[in-house]
């Protein structure tokens, strides 16, 4: 029988379970590979689930854009954290996932054919969404520390161009944009009259007295498209609660393709995080506290390999991103790494970084032992590997 065909023939493939088959096939390996903390989330969580239970009612389907308590609490925690006010001008929708945020703006804001820039590297996700869309990704390279080039940008919008794409903190290098360039970025759009959508889900995990900016918070927001998730700082990655902070404009059309896709975010997991939202300021702080040490245990053996890789100062989310001074295809050594050392990282043409060798090694998932044996066992099979 013929295969049939489909626009997914198209769409690379998630990288993550190619990674998770391959560490699957080697038991006892260290993954530094997906993105994920290593802690539950708060009590809270739990704690509020009997209010769920309590209302005969959360059996049916409730509104597309969330619940109401949840949308006055995340108005609240977007007022003092981000510095975005919830007026007539804007509004919330919560999503299952800030992944599904993207796929709602991009469905909401394109036709197809339509273009997106994206800085590279970028997120694979992103990357996918556009071309699932039927969409075209504009690559913008950024500097060499993998900041933004706002004249870059600028020159790389067309006729075709809908919106640019920000990750701050950024997935994959674990760099912060500064709020200059970042305003620069949503001039830019303002000017042109395309969205800026800004990828947020690392917002809390800043380092080194770094702060997290919102382009949301920096006046009109006609044109800025805001994406955030619980999954990381709030250890919800299974729960899918994430949300968006849209022009009011965009409202309908959002609502379309949520409500075609979801119906509604899971009504069970959105009383959770009006829960974990309860949270008390400790718990967000001792969490990244403890991941902030991994950093720094992560980043002292990593500097070991000077002259052996490149490693780009990175202050946010728990990533860092290696350029690897060698001829090597990155997925090959990404191979070898798993099937010899057991340590699994994430290949960087994954993330469109097709130029030389480049990985991703995330430290969020590991508490303080096995992040040193697993950095342990990278050192050592990357300097074996490419010495060789």
């Amino acid at each position: 029988m013929e295969s049939l065909t489909s626009r997914m023939q198209g769409v690379q493939s998630p990288i993550i379970p190619v990674v998770g088959e391959l560490i699957k096939n080697s038991p006892g390996t260290i993954s530094l590979g997906q993105g994920v903390v290593h802690y539950n989330p708060p009590p809270e969580t739990i704690e509020f689930l009997p209010n769920f239970f309590a209302e005969p009612a959360n059996n049916l389907y409730k509104s597309v854009e969330g619940i109401p308590p949840l949308l006055t609490a995340l108005a609240g925690k977007l007022q003092a954290f981000n510095g975005i006010e919830i007026n007539e001008e804007n509004c919330i929708v919560v999503t299952a996932g800030s992944n599904m945020g993207f796929m709602n703006a991009i469905l909401a804001i394109t036709n197809p054919g339509d273009e997106i820039i994206l800085n590279t590297p970028y997120y694979f996700n992103h990357e996918m969404a556009i071309a699932i869309a039927g969409c075209h990704p504009v690559l913008v390279a950024t500097d060499k520390n993998y900041q933004l080039r706002p004249n870059a940008i600028a020159q790389a919008i067309t006729p075709k161009t809908r919106a640019v794409v920000t990750i701050s903190p950024n997935n994959p290098t674990g760099v912060v944009y500064s709020e200059a360039a970042l305003c620069q970025v949503n001039q830019i759009c303002d000017t042109n009259g395309i969205y800026h959508i800004s990828d947020e889900a690392y917002q809390h995990f800043t380092y080194n007295g770094v702060k997290h900016v919102s382009p949301g918070a920096f006046g009109s927001s006609k044109y800025t498209i805001s994406l955030f998730s619980l999954s990381k700082a709030y250890g919800f990655a299974s729960w899918r609660i994430g949300y968006m902070v849209i022009p009011k404009h965009l409202f309908v059309a959002i609502k379309k393709v949520q409500d075609t896709i979801l119906i509604c975010p899971p009504v069970i997991s959105q009383y959770a995080a009006l829960g974990a939202l309860q949270a008390k300021e400790e718990y967000l702080q001792n969490n990244i506290g403890a991941i902030s040490q991994v950093r720094q245990l992560v980043l002292d053996s990593l500097n070991r390999l000077q002259g052996l890789c490149s490693i780009t100062p990175a202050n946010g989310a728990f990533y860092f991103f290696l350029k690897v001074n060698t001829q090597m295809d990155a997925f090959e050594l990404v191979k070898r790494l798993i099937q010899e050392h057991k340590v699994a990282v994430i290949p960087g043409t994954t993330f469109g970084m097709d130029d030389g060798c480049y990985l991703r090694v995330a430290y969020g998932a590991l508490q303080k032992e096995t992040a040193k044996e697993g950095i342990e066992r990278l050192v050592q099979g990357l300097k074996t590997i490419v010495r060789s």
